[in-house]
């Protein structure tokens, strides 16, 4: 009975014991969990005058032989002491070089980089000088949906409302959404050949009451509001509704000739407002853009007079957000080609 009854004594200790272990577990892992979704990304910088400096390295190392090498080490120490002493020169402190900001927005048809963009921009924006210092966005996108390209335009529009100055460079194409962001630029520079414009609004969806309807299938959609549902994919489509959602697509259309002409007054609005898209060259004539050039052009060509920071926000992700960002992009990708190029700034009502 003795023996017993220190059995069942060891046996609750031992239970306490793992209980109250299983607890701090518990709690240190939700700790944890919880830091991570404080911090659930990071930013990261590069200095692109290094990175330019060790592709000349690489090219010299490659192609100078010894003594070329040596010749180039030497002025390359000289240049580093004048410089030493130049920092020591109570002058050179009016002389701070200014810094040009490199961020990258590659938009998708929800303009998902919104996400980094923001915090890109915050960060900045706690460091920016605006009196010397600039912003350069590497801007790729061809458009997509309304509220989420307003929402990314409207952050670029933190930068000029700060005072700093904003410059856009395009590649490949800023259309549709994509232009509404790069308008919100001081400067917007382009590629020859990258596509600017495409200042309209479209929306397609299918209908397949008819084919229900063939198939005795009867579908009821039920609303509380004249207008909740204008057009829809199963039921019958009236003529009223049709009409409702192309007054609504319009009012979108007349939003963003308003938005346009109010950052980028230089345009002739009407000219532009037709959902045409124009290459680079065109593009300048138009007053669409305001210099020809490639992103790397222009950004190398400051190479000598201000630090380059290139700055990028991080997000962590898991495996299923990397799932879940392949079947995005794959989705996407069906949706520009289902419902056409740079057009996409509106889907359904």
């Amino acid at each position: 009975m003795e023996y017993l009854a220190d059995f069942i004594l060891f046996l609750a200790k031992t239970v306490t014991l793992i209980g109250g272990v299983a607890i701090l577990v518990a709690l240190v892992t939700a700790i944890g969990q919880k830091a991570k979704k404080m911090h659930k990304g990071h930013l990261e910088i590069t200095r692109l005058n290094e990175h330019y400096e060790h592709l000349q390295n690489d090219l010299k190392h490659a192609l100078f032989d010894k003594e070329q090498l040596k010749k180039e080490a030497k002025e390359e120490k000289e240049k580093a002491k004048l410089e030493k002493k130049a920092k020591k020169n109570k002058e050179a402190d009016e002389a701070i070089k200014p810094r040009v900001f490199v961020l990258d927005f590659h938009g998708d048809i929800k303009a998902s980089a919104v996400k980094s963009l923001r915090e890109e921009i915050t960060a900045v924006l706690s460091l920016a000088d605006k009196e010397r210092d600039e912003v350069v966005v590497r801007l790729e996108s061809g458009g997509g949906m309304v509220h989420s390209y307003g929402l990314a335009a409207s952050q670029l529009k933190r930068i000029r409302d700060k005072g700093i100055k904003l410059t856009v460079t395009v590649d490949k194409v800023a259309a549709s959404g994509g232009y509404m962001m790069a308008c919100v630029a001081n400067h917007i520079v382009a590629a020859p050949f990258a596509v600017l414009g495409s200042i309209g609004v479209m929306a397609q969806l299918p209908n397949v009451h008819r084919l229900l309807k063939k198939h005795d299938v009867d579908i009821e959609l039920h609303t509380a509001g004249e207008y909740k549902r204008t057009l829809t994919m199963l039921g019958e489509n009236t003529e009223k509704g049709r009409k409702k959602f192309i007054q609504d697509m319009e009012d979108t259309h007349e939003l963003f000739k308003d938005f346009v002409k109010a950052e980028r007054e230089v345009v002739e609005i009407d000219q532009v407002s037709t959902g045409e898209i124009w290459y680079g060259q065109k593009a300048l004539s138009l007053n669409l853009i305001d210099e020809i050039s490639t992103s790397d052009e222009y950004i190398y060509q400051k190479v000598d007079e201000a630090d380059l920071v290139q700055i990028e926000y991080v997000m962590k992700k898991g495996v299923a957000d990397k799932l879940g960002l392949a079947a995005e992009s794959a989705l996407d990708n069906t949706l520009m080609k289902w419902w056409g190029r740079f057009n996409t700034s509106r889907f359904f009502s």
